[in-house]
């Protein structure tokens, strides 16, 4: 029984893992101008809140990893600092999907202790679309502390502000505002996957699915493919 749990919980991790590569994969080379988009932040988000922190920090190092191999990277970071822009591609992104499930466990502990139910789900959504949002939030803190400590003399001429200016225009806002109009939609994601798949969930979840409500809401999906 644990060593099938083992496994469902390792390939539910998987599969994540390979939606992060393909995702950052395609923003290492997909360029708007001076902007690069990703989503691979919210595959890191979904991991730390189904399978924890530990899940978190794995899928947010992947993608610390995929980061380096990006042409900006290599170009301008890994050129002047090796060692320091592997450490902090690693820690950024890892630390962010550790801080993401914890805020989650947090949420969930203290939707658990309460006996309303509309308020359990409330928590729980809050839970979900925090943990969510605090990793950009994480990642791009993490990486001004980086770069300013780093990078500051050999990439930004010395200037803390290049270094703010520069990650808010080009990466942070487009990163959190993504995931700000996601979230509702990831918390929709989260429920109908604990609520059709077995995969090993960490999280316990069954005190705030109603899987009624969830049967409803993908037979309304269906319809409308149906009709479509």
């Amino acid at each position: 029984m644990k060593n099938s749990l083992k496994i469902k919980r390792m390939v539910g991790i998987a599969i994540l893992a390979a939606i992060v590569i393909v995702l950052q994969v395609l923003s290492n080379y997909v360029q708007f101008g001076a902007i690069s988009i990703t989503l691979a932040l919210i595959p890191i988000a979904v991991g730390a809140i189904l399978y924890g922190p530990i899940a978190g920090a794995i899928l947010g190092a992947l993608m610390g990893v995929i980061v380096l191999t990006a042409p900006s990277t290599q170009a301008y970071f890994f050129v002047n600092n090796p060692w320091a822009t592997i450490f902090l591609c690693l820690l950024k992104t890892g630390i962010a999907g550790i801080v993401a499930g914890l805020l989650f466990k947090l949420f969930a502990h203290f939707a658990k202790k309460t006996d309303n139910t509309k308020k359990k789900n409330v928590l729980f959504a809050i839970g979900i679309i925090a943990a969510t949002l605090i990793i950009p939030v994480i990642n791009t803190s993490l990486f001004i502390g980086g770069a300013a400590l780093f990078f500051l003399d050999s990439v930004y001429g010395g200037s803390t502000m290049a270094i703010i200016t520069g990650v808010f225009t080009t990466n942070f806002l487009i990163e959190f505002i993504v995931s700000a109009v996601l979230s509702p939609a990831i918390v929709t994601l989260i429920k109908v996957l604990v609520s059709k798949n077995d995969l090993g969930f960490t999280n316990d979840f069954d005190e705030f699915i109603d899987y009624k409500d969830i049967e409803d809401e993908i037979d309304d999906l269906e319809e409308i493919e149906d009709l479509a």
